[in-house]
């Protein structure tokens, strides 16, 4: 809904989005996202399955942010996404991610367990489609309301 009020005349003051819905748009995306990189898995091998699972990683931590904090804007969602893609990558310099991926498979799929310098590179790439993502969702959602 736009309206105009004394402060800031003309300019368009929008309802925010309703964070209850936001949220299941969120989940949405993080069902599907995992069931892109188990498809991707299946479908691909290499390189392709590997780096493409990087980045639907960081894709798969930006809605749980926007999950977790439904206001958020989409550079902070991204962003905080991106940081703790690269810190598990970094604690991957540590014995820790390795020795729980040997005991845990849940543990290996969040963790990892080797440093690979190019996954940050991928998990990057993740953070910038999720963000541009993110706000095509809002500009049209904006678009609609």
């Amino acid at each position: 809904m736009t309206t105009t009020g004394p402060i800031g005349a003309g300019r368009p003051h929008r309802k925010p989005a309703d964070p209850a819905r936001v949220r299941l748009a969120a989940a949405v995306a993080a069902v599907v996202t995992v069931g892109a990189g188990l498809g991707l898995r299946a479908a691909t091998a290499g390189s392709v399955a590997k780096y493409g699972g990087d980045a639907l990683y960081t894709i798969l931590l930006l809605a749980l942010v926007v999950l977790v904090a439904p206001r958020v804007r989409p550079l902070a969602a991204a962003g905080t996404a991106l940081a703790v893609s690269w810190g598990v990558e970094f604690l991957q310099l540590s014995r820790m991610p390795a020795e729980l991926a040997q005991r845990s498979t849940l543990a290996r799929l969040v963790l990892g367990s080797t440093f690979n310098a190019p996954d940050l590179l991928w998990y990057t790439a993740g953070a910038a489609a999720g963000l541009l993502v993110h706000r095509a969702l809002i500009r049209h959602r904006r678009g609609a309301g």
